[in-house]
């Protein structure tokens, strides 16, 4: 459960859908001209490039399985399982932690869009870059979420002062 853990979490913070991580090589991990590490890659859905800087807690995660043998024989940096188990497993950790929301792979790609990048202030147009979206419709999908849930949020402050 903590390799799964580990690849969700990795996930979250780098907003790579499962069949992108799944094949991530050594080669898709390259020095940024920030000096900083940058996933460059191609998205399996759309052929499109995808530029992500690696967040610190996504980096910790990639060192973590840097020595794995299996994974260098493959050249993969992490040990990705089949789509079908990773889900099963994500939600009995969900189920470990009390979380009741139905959760999935995928939602680690919602994740990074809305809670990591959109509300810390990152442009739509680098969030939308970072995805490999081909168009900026596609991610205004995310701010549409985030505006939801602020509605929503604000309705039970509201509430509150009645």
């Amino acid at each position: 459960l903590d390799q799964v853990r580990d690849i969700f979490v990795f996930c979250c913070f780098t907003g790579l859908a499962y069949a992108d991580v799944k094949k991530l090589t050594n080669a898709d991990i390259v020095i940024g001209s920030d000096g900083e590490k940058w996933i460059k890659t191609r998205r399996t859905k759309t052929d499109t490039r995808s530029n992500i800087p690696i967040l610190p807690i996504a980096l910790a995660i990639i060192e973590k399985y840097e020595d794995d043998e299996l994974l260098k024989e493959k050249d993969l940096v992490l040990p990705v399982l089949s789509n079908q188990k990773m889900n099963s497993y994500i939600k009995e950790i969900a189920d470990c932690c009390g979380i009741v929301k139905n959760l999935t792979f995928h939602l680690a790609r919602h994740t990074f869009a809305t809670t990591v990048t959109l509300t810390n202030g990152v442009p739509i147009e680098s969030v939308s870059k970072m995805l490999g979206h081909t168009n900026l419709r596609t991610t205004q999908h995310y701010a549409k979420i985030l505006d939801m849930k602020v509605g929503k949020d604000m309705a039970v402050l509201r509430n509150k002062f009645m």
